[in-house]
């Protein structure tokens, strides 16, 4: 059921299809985040009229609140959020890096205190894949250790290490054959352990790979440099997926350099805080110049937010801080994004992506 198939290319861009048990998902592709199993002030009736395809929910979180049981009982993740599209779980490993202040790391795995209620909680290989098949997502991925930035090259290493004998453990704990299990390539800003740890992950042969611990603070020369080095030798014919990245010019230049899937926060976050994204820069909505505005955020988008608002009104919006501000923004966002990546599908499929490319920088301008 989970085939992976490119149709087309341009230079190391790859134009593809996934197939999963709740449709297909035309890649590259960008993945809106849901981690409470929601994006945040979206309903999915919305998601699902911008064209997205897929959307990311977080295994801890939901482990936390309202427990996987729960979920479990309500018919699985898709049946309990509303959402009847593909469904990509992390594994709970980013959150060893981004809740470090109540972790402990163990050989076993990672002892959470609970930021909800204290208890203590133990995330392990074996206990994420079960939470991950309880949850029911089509992809779902091993469980790692996201190193910091910075760290040394020994620290790295010690830490891709334990995040290989995880993903044996994640591997094996995989009882459902219905979801796509991704394996990940650790290894910091060292491009020496990133080739050890793909050769490694490879010859454990997950039905796809994701790149992990960048976007973690180093600079974005060193997670490009990562990418441009490493995306080409992961494996041709299965899906490759840069976790937690980024902006649009991340996502074209990653693009570039053959990456398939992407997920982040950035269009959703910013949007809530009045940051836009445009097809010539990011505004900042709250500016002083949008007061009496009355053009829409992008004269070029098709959103409903564009085709029904102006500069003006989205500024009052935020300035008072009400509610449909982050709603309309967060809708125009996702809808930049997910028009943006289906540009880019349709100039690789044109062998025009490096026209595409030259177009979009040239249009773009630094606007507040």
């Amino acid at each position: 059921m989970h085939a992976f198939q490119i149709n087309s290319t341009d230079g190391k861009a790859r134009c593809g299809v996934l197939k999963t048990p709740h449709g297909e998902i035309e890649t590259p592709v960008f993945m809106p985040v849901g981690t409470q199993a929601t994006v945040k002030t979206m309903a999915p009736r919305d998601l699902e009229e911008i064209g997205a395809s897929i959307i990311l929910s977080n295994t801890y979180h939901l482990m936390l609140r309202p427990g996987t049981e729960v979920i479990q009982k309500m018919g699985g993740l898709h049946s309990f959020m509303g959402w009847k599209r593909p469904i990509l779980t992390d594994s709970g490993g980013y959150q060893v890096f981004s809740l470090s202040q109540f972790t402990t790391v163990k050989e076993e795995g990672v002892l959470f205190q609970s930021p909800v209620d204290g208890q203590k909680i133990l995330l392990t290989p074996e206990t994420s894949i079960q939470a991950q098949e309880a949850l029911g997502a089509d992809i779902i991925m091993c469980f790692d250790e996201c190193p910091p930035f910075p760290a040394t090259e020994k620290q790295i290493q010690t830490s891709l290490e334990l995040s290989l004998r995880w993903a044996k453990r994640s591997q094996k704990a995989q009882i459902r054959t219905n979801q796509t299990l991704f394996g990940i390539i650790q290894g910091g800003v060292f491009i020496s352990l990133r080739k050890q740890s793909l050769e490694r992950m490879e010859a454990m042969d997950f039905k796809g790979y994701a790149l992990g611990g960048l976007s973690v603070g180093e600079d974005k020369k060193y997670m490009m440099e990562v990418v441009s080095e490493i995306a080409g030798m992961m494996p041709n014919q299965k899906p490759r997926y840069l976790m937690g990245v980024g902006t649009p010019e991340d996502l074209l230049e990653c693009v570039y350099q053959g990456i398939d899937m992407f997920d982040c926060v950035m269009p959703t976050k910013n949007g809530r805080n009045g940051g836009l994204f445009t097809s010539f820069g990011t505004i900042n909505i709250v500016n002083s110049r949008y007061k009496d505005d009355p053009l829409p955020i992008d004269p070029q988008c098709t959103c409903y937010t564009c085709q029904n608002f102006s500069r003006s009104y989205l500024r009052h919006l935020q300035m008072t801080g009400e509610l449909l501000g982050g709603r309309l923004n967060t809708l125009h966002n996702l809808s930049f994004y997910v028009n943006f990546m289906r540009q880019i599908r349709q100039s690789i499929r044109e062998k025009q992506l490096e026209t595409f490319r030259k177009e979009f920088y040239s249009k773009r301008s630094e606007i507040e």
